[in-house]
């Protein structure tokens, strides 16, 4: 994607970049696109991903840039191209194809960038601490900052001046306009025929690594890449499993969760599926309890609405299916408020999505929790990524889970006083053997007037995904 240009108006951006200024009250802002990172001499780099903010606001890939925000006035400070550029790389824009395509007043040299800040003071600029260690230095180098280390600092670390534009970005990354859900839309559309493709490829003697290619190449030749590591694996209860050297079996059942990513804009999708075509009685049972968990937290999604009481709703009809199979025992709704449903659920129902996958991880709680709400001690519910009231605009992943992890079910301070008191029957537990995890996840943009499912196209009812994979046999 490097030195890549949108394929969106850029009213787009000049319309986000003077609604953050606006934001800003006249505080002056650097927002930094990262640099390339060699893997091995310096000429060998790795793919070049340019930084979620700053792709938010010019949409172009363009390794060390930045953009300067000053009152109503927005430039571009780049690297100017070297001669032989052209050898290596082909034709690439010139400065005012650039300026046009980003919507910004100018394009300069990176090599002004030092006495523009001069004049405005390094102190009074707001800037965010890049994920990247280069980019980071440069940062600490221009502006006088004391950031150090591998990673970045926290977000409470930062001074006054620089939580404005982290609160800035904030507010409106949180709310998509329509340019961006059409980008996330366009992600769908590949992700889409990815799951299609790994549940037709499926069969009994493949490896995980062949659905992988067969998912992956559907997002490639649509001139996209994977929004984060693919998980495809027949071992569903390792939540971030991204190794896929395993034969799958004929009672197994393939856990995929892979979500293309276009211009920068992510999906993320999880589906389950039996590699043999027809889910067993067991997995089926725990299946339709995890899609009845997912389609009643759905209905929540509406403006007004805690992202937690989706989180908590989901858990109850999980730990209520649960009790039906006789693996819980007690109340739902009291089995959830000890959390004794987060031995087999034991993380959050989502997050946000856009510009990154977990969108602005980045910026930490301050930008996944509302003011004045903090994360929970509980097992389970502590990992939950969102604590804000959902607004039309915003895009939710919903993804609840079951998951039979060994580790957690040995773990005598989790597990102890709910064998103790029989509320796990362990027993029971043991006759679903052929289910390790299950996770079905969707996007979904929360409207005005309720859930909009933008990856409704892709295969989720039992006998949708029994059909699906069976097609491919």
């Amino acid at each position: 994607m490097s030195g890549q240009l949108s394929s969106q108006s850029p009213g787009v951006f000049s319309r986000r970049q003077a609604s953050v200024a606006k934001k800003l009250s006249g505080v002056p802002a650097l927002v930094f696109a990262g640099g390339d990172r060699s893997r091995n001499y310096p000429a060998n780099v790795y793919p070049y991903r340019a930084d979620s903010h700053f792709l938010y606001l010019a949409g172009a890939a363009i390794p060390d840039a930045a953009l300067f925000i000053d009152g109503d006035r927005v430039e571009l400070f780049m690297t100017p191209r070297a001669p032989d550029d052209s050898l290596w790389h082909g034709a690439l824009p010139t400065f005012e194809e650039i300026r046009i395509a980003t919507g910004v007043a100018a394009v300069r040299s990176d090599d002004e960038l030092a006495e523009v800040i001069a004049a405005r003071g390094a102190q009074n600029i707001a800037t965010l601490p890049s994920a990247d260690p280069l980019t980071r230095n440069r940062q600490c180098a221009l502006l006088k900052r004391t950031w150090s280390g591998a990673t970045a600092p926290s977000v409470t670390s930062l001074s006054d001046t620089d939580l404005q534009l982290a609160d800035a970005m904030i507010e409106q990354r949180l709310r998509h306009d329509d340019a961006a859900v059409a980008m996330i839309e366009r992600a769908l559309e590949a992700t889409t025929a990815a799951h299609k493709a790994g549940m037709a490829v499926s069969r009994a003697g493949i490896y995980e690594h062949d659905v992988r290619a067969a998912m992956e190449r559907e997002l490639t030749c649509r001139g996209m890449t994977p929004a984060y590591n693919s998980i495809i694996t027949v071992h569903g209860e390792i939540l971030h499993n991204t190794s896929y050297h395993r034969q799958l079996e004929r009672h197994d059942l393939l856990l995929a969760d892979v979500g293309g990513e276009h211009e920068g804009w992510a999906s993320d999708i999880t589906r389950t599926w039996p590699v043999g075509g027809t889910f067993s009685p067991t997995q089926r049972a725990l299946y339709e309890v995890v899609l009845q968990s997912q389609l009643d937290a759905i209905a929540l999604v509406k403006p007004g609405v805690r992202y937690r009481d989706v989180h908590l709703a989901a858990c109850v009809t999980l730990a209520r299916g649960l009790v039906d199979e006789g693996i819980l025992h007690g109340d739902p709704e009291g089995l959830v408020e000890r959390g004794a449903h987060a031995l087999l659920f034991p993380h959050g129902v989502g997050h946000v999505l856009g510009l990154d996958v977990h969108d602005m991880e980045d910026l930490g709680d301050r930008a996944g929790y509302a003011p004045g709400r903090t994360r929970s001690e509980q097992f389970g519910l502590g990992y939950l990524r969102l604590d804000r009231d959902l607004v039309a605009g915003m895009v939710v992943t919903i993804e609840p889970g079951l998951y039979i992890v060994p580790a957690l079910l040995a773990d005598e301070t989790l597990c102890g006083p709910f064998l103790a008191d029989k509320t796990l029957d362990r027993d029971r537990l043991a006759q679903f053997d052929d289910v390790r995890g299950i996770r079905i996840e969707d996007d979904v943009l929360c409207t005005p007037t309720g859930p909009q499912v933008l990856s409704a196209r892709i295969p989720k009812s039992v006998l949708e995904v029994e059909a699906a994979v069976r097609a491919g046999q």
